[in-house]
């Protein structure tokens, strides 16, 4: 490709401010149509692979071999923070047929072993989620310590004469 130069004319009698804002836009604007009509005509083919969370019929469209697993619904919000930050690809599929709603888990064969790293970080945190004491008992204990305590009274007349 051979460089181009662009030429900005503004015309104007007086040059104030607001017309060299107005021909700067013009000129932002001119690039990215420039940018926009270059990437259309270079597409790649790793940015129309989808990447972390999709469904299941992308998932199975990459030809890599799907496998699945069973997530409890408690845990499947902290699942997907987990997976995305192991770059996992995996697809979410809520079975609605069971009382309490399962969640399937669609990835790809070769993810197997971060796959398996991202189910020990998610059982691990559940586990410490579940060691730390309630708030709510916390604040419970505290409520019926504090309504035992003696109330502080105030004298009207000591604070008036200082």
């Amino acid at each position: 490709m051979e460089n181009r130069t662009v030429n900005l004319v503004i015309s104007t009698s007086r040059l104030t401010m607001r017309n060299i804002v107005a021909g700067v836009r013009m000129y932002l604007q001119h690039r990215t149509r420039v940018n926009a009509v270059r990437a259309a005509g270079k597409k790649n083919v790793q940015e129309e692979i989808p990447h972390g969370k999709q469904t299941v019929k992308q998932l199975i469209g990459q030809n890599q071999g799907v496998s699945n697993v069973e997530v409890t619904g408690r845990n499947i919000k902290l699942f997907e923070k987990v997976a995305g930050k192991y770059g996992v690809d995996f697809a979410v599929k809520k079975d609605k047929t069971a009382s309490p709603p399962r969640y399937l888990v669609f990835f790809k064969a070769r993810d197997a072993d971060a796959l398996t790293a991202v189910l020990k970080e998610v059982t691990f945190r559940t586990m410490q989620r579940e060691k730390r004491p309630s708030i709510l008992k916390q604040l419970k204990k505290f409520q019926a310590i504090a309504a035992f305590l003696p109330r502080k009274i105030r004298n009207k007349e000591k604070e008036r004469s200082r």
